[in-house]
């Protein structure tokens, strides 16, 4: 082999092993990821009723982003110490009413 095969040799062993490098990287990082996202779901499962459970499941389907609000605000009371007792779908109700934006009724004219 030449110098100059040696050397290319050399850049594509490095490069592989920094590669090889980066999936490992992200592989751990999306385990502890899921590892997380289990803790946070095993939280909530003991926060909410059933019934709450099941609502929070629905709207996670229809609007996502607002569920996830809902699950941080759960999450934060939880940790502070002010949620004492189950949330249960009443209570859910309220909450959601209070996070969910009020919808504009839209009216178009035509002239």
């Amino acid at each position: 082999m030449s110098a100059e095969e040696n050397e290319l040799e050399a850049i594509r062993r490095r490069k592989l092993a920094e590669i090889a490098h980066q999936q490992e990287a992200h592989k751990a990082q999306s385990e502890q990821a899921a590892q997380v996202e289990a803790q946070r779901q095993l939280v909530l499962r003991s926060l909410l009723t059933p019934e709450a459970r099941e609502r929070l499941g629905r709207l996670k389907t229809a609007r996502p982003d607002v569920a996830a609000s809902v699950e941080d605000q759960l999450l934060a009371l939880y940790q502070s110490g002010r949620l004492r007792n189950q949330v249960d779908d009443e209570t859910l109700k309220r909450i959601l009413q209070n996070v969910v934006p009020r919808s504009r009724d839209i009216k178009i004219e035509r002239r």
